[in-house]
């Protein structure tokens, strides 16, 4: 009987020590760790994201840049049946070697409803009935290699052109 209560007591003194808890803190640290590492790569790649997404927005908006210079150069207003001589709402190409896949389109054409500007500096008695034409124009650019858009409306002066009732 004696030996048997000693086995009981041997059996109650393995199962109170603290051998087995060695295991279960490294299992748990390297839990931790990996816990870490996860959140410092999801952090790291979320920055990436961020970053090309304003690279992206960037090239778009330099696109658009290039639209409004565009605008400036090729823009009759006489030719308001065929989009005011801008060609429509084609993508076009930039033509940039620092930033491909960019392109800018105009979509949206149209004469302001406010009326003409009168022209600065033209305060003498001669020069009063001239200003400028309103013209409100949208330009769309975007970025096909980062999947970035961005659309700025513009508005333009054309003058000067006759804005006074008298015949000249």
């Amino acid at each position: 009987m004696r030996h048997m209560i000693d086995k009981q007591f041997k059996y109650l003194k393995v199962m109170n020590s603290e051998s087995g808890f060695a295991l279960i803190a490294a299992v748990l640290a390297c839990m931790i760790l990996m816990a870490l590492t996860l959140f410092a790569l999801q952090l790291s790649t979320g920055d990436l994201r961020t970053s090309a997404v304003v690279v992206g927005d960037k090239m778009a908006l330099s696109a658009v840049e290039s639209g409004i210079h565009n605008l400036t150069q090729t823009f009759e207003p006489a030719a308001s049946t065929t989009g005011y001589g801008l060609g429509g709402s084609t993508w076009r190409d930039v033509s940039t070697t620092n930033n491909s896949g960019s392109q800018f389109r105009y979509t949206s054409t149209a004469a302001s409803p406010m009326a003409p500007l009168p022209l600065a500096g033209y305060s003498m008695e001669s020069g009063q009935g001239w200003g400028m034409s309103r013209f409100n124009i949208t330009v769309e650019g975007r970025n096909t290699a980062y999947g970035s858009t961005v659309q700025v409306d513009v508005g333009i002066g054309y003058g000067p052109v006759p804005i006074s009732t008298i015949y000249k």
